[in-house]
């Protein structure tokens, strides 16, 4: 039996009246951790609110190039890299936000006198890597995810990066941040944190997406799992957020819908009116 859990109430009938677009993170939202797949009732609940016009869009931290597992499903726009990276249709890039080069110079120079850790450098076009260990083979195997080539710190010199994946723990996260002074951590594993450049969040991605398809943000909704989904369900006119989400997640949400794998995206949007 699934259980909606409503927290604010104010102007329901409204909102749902209302909604024009609708934000989806991919892993843990849009896509089980379990079978690294969208479930048949996402799959139909997408269906029906394109076919409503309502319009759709990813809201991820991966880079487009590692979106690799929505099958043939079509989105309206992009919000990738969270917030970092965000494009229209298949390929209009209508902002980008990038990490400044003396923050991956501060770095480079940190690992190679204090301490290295597994790091991911993702430009425009590609993602790299320093190095990879266990922990590294963990994580991209549960997300599915495809392992970027190793090439050496060199070749980030001089070079545009949107976002880092730090293979480091919440306590060195501390100490690291200091290093990155222009830049954010939006952890949503103990193993890994995202860090993104100050500013960038999934929340001002959606804003960019919402002024470029002139859409009001109260008339938009939000699904995510993560913590770097806080901000974003916060954000939107509604902020639903998935069964399995840590309770740090869900006390931000409007709604707590079932998990991934208990067809929790379908159950709310049908609870809710909008399909």
């Amino acid at each position: 039996m699934c259980l909606f859990i409503l927290i604010f109430v104010s102007n329901l009938g409204y909102k749902k009246s209302m909604i024009k677009a609708v934000f989806f993170d991919i892993d843990g939202t849009l896509v089980s951790f379990k079978t690294h797949e969208v479930p048949q009732s996402t799959i139909e609940a997408l269906d029906l609110l394109q076919k409503k016009g309502i319009k759709v869009f990813i809201a991820t931290g991966r880079h487009y190039t590692s979106i690799n597992n929505l099958g043939d499903l079509k989105f309206d726009g992009y919000v990738t890299l969270n917030g970092g990276y965000c494009f229209a249709g298949e390929d209009k890039v209508i902002y980008k936000h990038s990490i400044p080069d003396r923050d991956i110079e501060a770095l480079i120079r940190y690992m190679e006198t204090e301490e290295s850790f597994p790091c991911a450098f993702v430009q425009e076009k590609e993602i790299f890597m320093n190095y990879k260990d266990e922990t590294v083979e963990e994580i991209f195997n549960m997300l599915n995810f495809p392992e970027p080539p190793i090439r050496p710190m060199d070749e980030i010199r001089g070079k545009t990066a949107y976002q880092l994946v730090s293979f480091f723990t919440a306590e060195q996260e501390k100490k690291i941040m200091t290093i990155l002074s222009n830049c954010e951590s939006t952890r949503w594993n103990p193993l890994f944190t995202d860090v993104v450049p100050a500013g960038s969040s999934k929340r001002v991605g959606i804003d960019k997406m919402l002024e470029y398809f002139r859409i009001p943000l109260n008339e938009c909704m939000a699904f995510g799992d993560g913590g770097n989904d806080i901000a974003m369900l916060q954000h939107a006119g509604i902020g639903v957020a998935m069964g399995n989400a840590e309770d740090d997640v869900k006390q931000y949400a409007d709604y707590i819908t079932d998990s991934v794998d208990e067809d929790g995206i379908f159950k709310a949007l049908k609870h809710l009116n909008i399909i």
